[in-house]
């Protein structure tokens, strides 16, 4: 493991108990310049999550709280006439941050949801036909709670497409549990916790990311990934080129995480239903027999040969 990657993750597990795993896809999104979607149930860390990753990296913190009565300006922000210079000035939304988590993003309106997709994409927002960029880095933090629960919209396909990973949390086991309770009794672990890297080291992390190799044929293993999906039976619309090129992206990151200038067969398998999970549109005689996006996923992974050469860059 990168040992500024490390002094990362440890920070957060002063907070996050038995997440190690979600830490980590975490941090693979932030270095591939992605953003993360953290899907469960109320309550198990997930605004938590974020706040622990931003505070372990000295960042600038935004914080959204999704409701039903969410306006696109108020994510974004707003031009206020001055009285006094006679001019209109841009009073900056939420969104202008460098982690912004987008609390229960799922409870707003489509229209709302949508005024997040441009500075997703692009990391730069558009205010009275001017393009504003945003910090660099930029990374979105989305938690939503599942669509069965009441007042919760379904995301739209081109907005779960701007995110790299979807992630759930999942409950703690009982040792784990007991031993936040533990932690929570006489302090509150979040403020305990300090920044352990700089924003000139994170950026600087980014850019060797980008240097990771990837093999041709490591390329075609991952492009064969994605065109299974369009043909499986129980698909309805299967990933986008996009999804592709995230799924190299991550590779890359989590080969860099893992102390590697390359990626192998094994990297894209462990992180292909993260990426491609949440980009599946199944039909609906597949979802009436009870299969799931990771069920497809597993099947196009064990039907698509693996890449054997041996991955030594010289």
């Amino acid at each position: 493991m990168n040992e500024q990657i490390e002094r990362i993750i440890r920070n957060i597990e002063k907070v996050m108990i038995g997440k190690r795993e979600i830490a980590e896809l975490s941090i693979v999104s932030l270095l591939a310049g992605g953003h993360v979607l953290l899907e469960d149930v109320p309550g198990v860390g997930k605004t938590m999550m974020v706040r622990a990753l931003s505070k372990s990296l000295g960042t600038s913190f935004k914080r959204i709280q999704f409701t039903p009565d969410l306006l696109p300006s108020d994510v974004i922000g707003v031009s206020v006439y001055n009285p006094k210079t006679l001019q209109f000035e841009f009073r900056p939304g939420p969104i202008v941050g460098n982690i912004v988590l987008a609390d229960e993003i799922n409870r707003t309106s489509p229209k709302t949801q949508a005024a997040l997709l441009e500075s997703m994409e692009e990391s730069s927002i558009t205010v009275d036909g001017e393009t504003l960029s945003l910090p660099k880095p930029f990374f979105v933090m989305a938690t939503q709670n599942p669509i069965e629960y009441e007042g919760t919209y379904p995301l739209p396909e081109a907005q779960l497409d701007r995110f790299l990973l979807k992630i759930r949390m999942g409950y703690p086991t009982k040792d784990e549990e007991i031993e936040v309770l533990r932690r929570a009794e006489n302090s509150v672990p979040i403020d305990e916790i300090a920044a352990v890297l700089s924003i000139e080291q994170l950026i600087e992390l980014k850019k060797q990311v980008k240097q990771v190799h990837v093999e041709d044929n490591i390329k075609e293993y991952i492009v064969s990934l994605a065109q299974h999906t369009r043909y499986h039976e129980h698909v309805y619309l299967g990933v986008s080129p996009r999804a592709s090129i995230a799924l190299m992206r991550a590779a890359q990151s989590y080969a860099f995480m893992k102390g590697r200038d390359y990626v192998v067969p094994d990297d894209v398998q462990y992180l292909t239903k993260f990426v491609f999970g949440h980009r599946l549109i199944l039909k609906p005689e597949a979802r009436y027999e009870g299969v799931t996006e990771e069920q497809v996923i597993n099947r196009v992974l064990r039907f698509v040969n693996v890449p054997v050469k041996r991955y030594v860059v010289e």
